[in-house]
């Protein structure tokens, strides 16, 4: 990963992360069935096969979704990126969940492929998780969220709140993968409702 002229080892990291989730995502939404195949294309990202939004608004609101996280990502105000899926009451079904933390340092991205060689094995164990494949109902609705150590103060008029209801019970939690290379670690795992919890 070559720095830009002027770019912060904090804003490339950033970025560099978006990325990331922004194929991890895609991918999650994939395999859960939701929309057609044809809704995506094959490209190729850090030399593996994954699938793409190919229509606009899809694209569109993962792109945008994610996008406007980089600063907040910079800033370390970001906790968690949330995938949830939620039937027609918005009572969520599942919660794909990425714990993220982003080191806040002043020296360089690892420059020997460790990042890299991390995301590959953490994109790969997603692609072949038994809890993704699941078959999942056309019915449900899903939508990125994110969680903030502390509520952004500016621009207040872009954030929306989720329409998804919260569980009574604490979750059960799946533990998909996790891993740690410099500048940021991040940690999957999916909540399920409690089976005491009224769907």
């Amino acid at each position: 990963m070559v720095r830009k002229q002027n770019q912060s080892p904090e804003t490339e990291a950033s970025l560099f992360l978006v990325e990331f989730l922004k194929v991890a995502i895609t991918s999650i939404v994939f395999l859960k069935g939701i929309y057609p195949i044809g809704a995506y294309e094959r490209r190729r990202y850090m030399n593996l096969v994954v699938h793409s939004a190919r229509h606009p608004k899809l694209h569109s609101y993962i792109h945008d979704s994610l996008s406007e996280l980089v600063s907040y990502f910079q800033q370390g105000m970001v906790e968690r990126v949330a995938v949830i899926f939620f039937n027609d009451a918005n009572v969520p079904i599942e919660k794909f969940m990425f714990k993220i933390n982003v080191t806040r340092s002043h020296g360089e991205i690892m420059e020997d492929g460790a990042l890299e060689s991390s995301m590959r094995a953490f994109l790969i164990k997603l692609s072949q998780s038994e809890p993704l494949t699941k078959a999942s109902s056309q019915d449900w609705k899903w939508e990125i969220a994110a969680y903030f150590r502390l509520l952004p103060s500016d621009n207040g008029d872009r954030w929306i709140r989720t329409q998804a209801l919260q569980w009574q019970q604490p979750p059960m939690i799946t533990p998909i993968k996790s891993m740690k290379a410099d500048p940021f670690s991040v940690q999957l795992y999916i909540e399920h409702p409690d089976l005491l919890e009224p769907i």
